[in-house]
């Protein structure tokens, strides 16, 4: 359940006049059983890379639970000469690990959809002139991986990881050094270890699709279902005080703001956790729902656990016009000359 607190963590503000097309439905194969090695699928990725192996934990404990990690060799794929490093965020959709009996489970399983889709990709980048944070909407129409054109979040079912880097390079003209992939399983493991995450709402909102419902404006703090209901939410509506609602009208737009707001909110719940036996909950709650290049060495994982730590990154989005496909699919066509300033600070 949704409980208000009295925090005012960072607000966050979606950009108004913004338009996307209503999302089409994906089919899907048959639903798998569950297996040992896990696809891991939303949004906090490296924020689980920060529990795993950081927070205080000492040395030996986040050295053996850098051990269980999944590795991922892209040495074909990662690359590009740039300032900075970049490192690909994605959050698959996979529902392999999660209880059948979950709170919200209709609306998190769905009919008959399984296997798992790019729910959520970003690129964080981490220079000597800060942290910035790029959300790529799925719905971004381009080559895939050098070949005919679709969504963007195709390319990982088509190809997986190594097509996906691929076409992000290719489709955003920036280098990635680093991959971290997280699923729902970790989603939710990582939001119940800390206890929930604070967000602050502006209105009363839900969503019927995803099943978000926060009854009250201000400060709430999301358990582990409504947080991934949050951070799912592309029917975003808001309860404004005159009793009228108003639809959020950016559709996925909409959703990767207010999944780099939920991210900006796990880096705050992290910076809190001082208790190193609090630490070590997280690392056993999350250590096996990660899956990382295998580039990234462990002195480097530390490093970048510690910077995560409270991290406030400038978020951008790329600047996009929604058109319909011959086929008759609603996509996202980038506006390649207005994203370069954008995408020159990720180079």
């Amino acid at each position: 359940m949704s409980v208000p607190t009295t925090t005012d963590p960072r607000r966050f503000r979606v950009p108004a006049g913004v338009s996307a097309p209503p999302p089409t439905p994906e089919t899907s194969p048959p639903p798998r059983r569950r297996r040992r090695r896990r696809r891991i699928g939303v949004l906090v990725a490296l924020a689980l890379v920060a529990a795993a192996v950081g927070l205080g934990v000492p040395t030996a404990r986040a050295w053996w639970a850098w051990r269980g990690i999944e590795r991922l060799a892209l040495d074909d794929a990662l690359g590009g000469a740039g300032s900075g490093t970049n490192y690909l965020l994605v959050g698959t959709d996979s529902r392999a690990d999660l209880d059948p009996a979950i709170d919200n489970a209709p609306l998190i399983f769905g009919d008959g959809v399984a296997g798992e889709r790019t729910d959520t990709i970003a690129v964080l980048h981490l220079g000597g002139d800060g942290a910035r944070l790029l959300a790529v909407p799925r719905d971004l129409y381009v080559p895939l991986d050098g070949g005919a054109p679709s969504r963007i979040n195709a390319a990982y079912s088509r190809g997986g990881p190594a097509a996906l880097v691929r076409t992000v390079r290719a489709a955003l003209d920036i280098p990635i050094d680093h991959y971290v992939e997280v699923d729902f399983a970790g989603f939710l493991g990582l939001v119940d270890a800390l206890g929930g995450v604070t967000v602050t709402f502006d209105h009363p909102a839900y969503d019927p699709k995803s099943g978000l419902d926060v009854a009250v404006a201000g400060p709430v703090r999301l358990d582990a279902v409504d947080a991934l209901a949050y951070v799912r939410s592309r029917d975003y509506h808001e309860i404004l005080p005159d009793g009228s609602v108003r639809r959020d009208p950016t559709a996925d737009l909409g959703r990767v703001q207010r999944q780099q707001r939920f991210l900006a909110a796990v880096f705050d719940e992290l910076a809190t956790v001082r208790n190193p036996w609090r630490a070590a909950a997280i690392v056993d709650e999350v250590a096996d729902d990660i899956r990382l290049d295998d580039r990234l060495g462990f002195l480097d994982a530390l490093r970048l656990a510690w910077r995560l730590r409270g991290l406030d990154p400038e978020t951008a989005t790329l600047p996009v016009t929604p058109f319909t496909t011959a086929s008759g699919a609603a996509v996202l066509d980038l506006r390649t000359d207005e994203a370069q300033p954008l995408l020159n600070a990720f180079r």
